[in-house]
């Protein structure tokens, strides 16, 4: 299967709760829910596209820190307060994953962590070769 890889993004919240942002096993990554949170700061306040914009910037960078890439997503949940901007959310999602397409989820939430929060994403990859 190979080694474990964990690697953490410095959050507070990684710690305190006991997470790492992304881990590989063999050619399986995972990676944890990812919120538009930059250096402690809220992107995107009151923005749902803007927020899904900046969650997968963030996504993106985890997987380059395991050698992944967007291109080996197989499975995308998002998490949204915001159910009505699903097509803003799912705009941002359709010009990222335009050549290949992941399975996916799009679901309302009451709440995230931080009620300036609006979407949050999960996503499984795998990488082949």
């Amino acid at each position: 299967m190979g080694d474990r890889i964990e690697i953490s993004s410095g959050s507070p919240w990684e710690s305190r709760y006991g997470y790492s942002r992304v881990v590989r096993v063999g050619p399986h990554v995972w990676v944890s829910g990812t919120t538009a949170v930059r250096d402690g700061e809220v992107a995107g306040i009151g923005d749902v596209r803007a927020q899904t914009v900046c969650v997968f910037a963030i996504v993106e960078e985890a997987l380059r820190r395991v050698s992944a890439h967007l291109r080996d997503v197989v499975r995308v949940r998002i998490y949204t307060t915001e159910i009505a901007r699903a097509d803003d959310i799912g705009e941002v999602m359709g010009t990222l994953f335009r050549e290949w397409h992941p399975t996916a989820t799009l679901v309302e939430v009451s709440k995230l962590i931080d009620p300036d929060l609006l979407v949050e994403v999960e996503v499984d990859a795998i990488v082949e070769g």
